[in-house]
């Protein structure tokens, strides 16, 4: 029986916190090795796969378990799967998790804030003015990974310091070689017993070992009212211009 050497990386995480650049890198980076590598990017993929779907929460969850399917089909097809996707609801992604087998969760994080100060896209704003409803993290929740395998914060770390998070998992539960991790990185990296600690969202000013604490408490969902704060002055800013109109 040929053996499967597929699997899927997940990246989960608001909107512009980076998973689709952290995805491109691993994927140049896996091709070195002559993986066979696809990216499903939910940005990319929306009029192939969704065509017509809303923001509601359910159909949320239809594209998250679409993307799963297809990542599923790939992975026993002995391909390396990259999925940059908000998919902001845990139980869609648990589900895929169990369907797709060979599976790692990345949480990409960054705290609202940051991705507020730095979105050259004006959708956060915009959604904090309300001309855009049902945007996760403002006017909808986040829910974050409680037991995710690799944990990034984009607002701290590097790509290629995510990224080699993210080769040593792969290699922890053998869907990579240590020779191709190698090749890619070149250093040896030595595979390391896989564990999965809960994870709690935290702000970037708490300490970590704080952190670490509440860490086995499991993680809450960011709530998008909390959000909605950050940005206040901006939000009656733009309530008080839409009354002058």
């Amino acid at each position: 029986m040929a053996q499967t050497i597929g699997f899927t990386v997940w990246l989960t995480g608001m909107s512009g916190t980076g998973k689709s650049t952290m995805a491109a890198y691993i994927a140049a980076r896996l091709r070195q090795v002559d993986r066979n590598v696809e990216i499903l990017d939910e940005n990319a993929l929306g009029d192939d796969l969704w065509q017509g779907l809303g923001d509601t929460k359910d159909e949320r969850n239809l594209i998250v378990r679409r993307l799963g399917f297809v990542a599923g089909v790939l992975t026993r097809n002995n391909v390396a799967v990259l999925v940059p996707a908000v998919s902001p609801y845990k139980p869609a992604r648990e589900e895929n998790r169990r369907t797709i087998g060979r599976y790692i969760e990345v949480y990409v994080d960054c705290p609202t804030e940051k991705l507020i100060e730095r979105d050259t896209t004006g959708r956060y704003k915009k959604a904090l003015g309300g001309e855009i409803p049902n945007f996760i993290g403002i006017t909808e929740p986040y829910e974050p990974p409680a037991s995710a395998e690799v944990v990034i914060h984009s607002d701290q770390e590097s790509v290629e310091d995510g990224a080699a998070k993210i080769f040593q998992s792969l290699l922890d539960l053998g869907y990579v070689t240590s020779e191709e991790l190698k090749i890619i990185t070149g250093k040896k990296m030595k595979a390391q017993p896989p564990t999965k600690t809960p994870v709690t969202r935290v702000s970037s000013a708490k300490a970590p070992a704080k952190a670490a604490a509440k860490a086995g408490k499991g993680a809450k969902a960011r709530p998008a009212s909390r959000a909605a704060r950050v940005a206040k002055p901006a939000a009656k800013k733009a309530a008080a211009k839409r009354k002058a109109r």
